[in-house]
């Protein structure tokens, strides 16, 4: 779910072998679990327990509820990469970074992929709504119905899909904090805030490896016109630069100021790696920006949880 698209850089899913498994059963169980996306999904549970953890201050936090939202959301967000996967036969495999998945390959057929992925989206639904609370279930089916039915389309059509994407990839830390926190707020807005602009360069980065593979799938996720550098260029360093600005302001705000020089650096590094792209237009300049924004995230949420525990624990 949610993520606007997975990392070139994290392979393939590919578990361990089932010795207890006949081979065709084990292949066929990795199969099913590659559908998931479990290298995306590790993005998206850690953004959900970081948004979590920032609603620790409330009186009823409750690391139960945070345990179930994890579950839940990660039964969400299976169900829509394994859906995904079976409305995009066609497209995935036209592309070298997808046509060896398993329903582009020919191992599961489409009806199930969507039939396996809708049981785990509404499994997860019915388990948030019954274990956390109803508003957290609404988050999830909105950001599941953004992310099938408004972002896989539009892909092929307009470039207005990324921004489209990146709010359903911006939902997972607001439902951590909705299980956790209860009302949002300007904090659970800072959170949004951080995911949806971190999606910008990871995908501009993931969009220029794959460049060729999605324009000869029909995806018009950049421009392939003469704009296509500045578009990338706008993709890439307004969000890297509103970062930075993100990660200072609950800084400034608890006056925590012997923290300024690590979210300056971590800014810094990630705007540095944008600037690269956009100056040596290369795979590996490519490929450096996406492995620093997989490095950016987690560091972010960090650098957040840090500010907030601190602050409440000297206040």
């Amino acid at each position: 779910m949610f993520m606007i698209e997975g990392s070139q850089e994290i392979p393939e899913f590919s578990p361990p072998a089932t010795p207890h498994l006949p081979s065709t059963a084990g292949r066929k169980f990795r199969d099913y679990l590659a559908l998931t996306k479990p290298e995306i999904n590790a993005l998206i549970l850690l953004s959900t327990f970081s948004g979590g953890l920032l609603a620790f201050a409330g009186e009823d936090f409750s690391w139960l509820k945070l345990a179930y939202a994890v579950v839940g959301t990660a039964l969400v967000a299976s169900g829509a990469g394994a859906a995904n996967q079976g409305l995009e036969k066609h497209f995935d495999s036209q592309m070298r970074r997808t046509m060896r998945r398993p329903v582009a390959g020919d191992r599961i057929s489409p009806a199930n992929a969507v039939a396996f992925g809708g049981l785990l989206a509404l499994s997860g639904a019915a388990w948030l709504y019954f274990t956390v609370n109803p508003f957290t279930t609404m988050l999830a089916l909105f950001a599941l119905g953004t992310y099938l039915f408004v972002y896989t389309p539009l892909k092929r059509r307009t470039v207005l899909c990324v921004a489209v994407g990146a709010v359903a990839g911006a939902i997972p830390p607001v439902i951590g904090w909705a299980a956790c926190g209860g009302a949002l707020n300007a904090q659970a807005g800072l959170l949004f805030a951080l995911l949806f602009l971190w999606q910008f360069p990871h995908f501009m980065a993931i969009a220029w490896i794959c460049r060729d593979d999605y324009q000869r799938a029909g995806y018009r996720v950049i421009p392939t016109t003469a704009i296509r550098d500045r578009f990338i260029a706008v993709c890439t360093i307004v969000p890297t630069l509103a970062l930075l600005a993100l990660t200072l302001t609950p800084i400034l705000v608890r006056r925590e100021f012997f923290l300024l020089p690590v979210a300056f650096i971590l800014g810094l590094a990630f705007l540095f790696f944008g600037i690269r792209l956009l100056a040596f237009k290369s795979d590996s300049a490519a490929r450096e920006l996406l492995s620093a924004s997989i490095y950016y995230l987690p560091l972010a949420f960090a650098l957040l949880i840090f500010v907030e525990s601190y602050g409440a624990a000297a206040h």
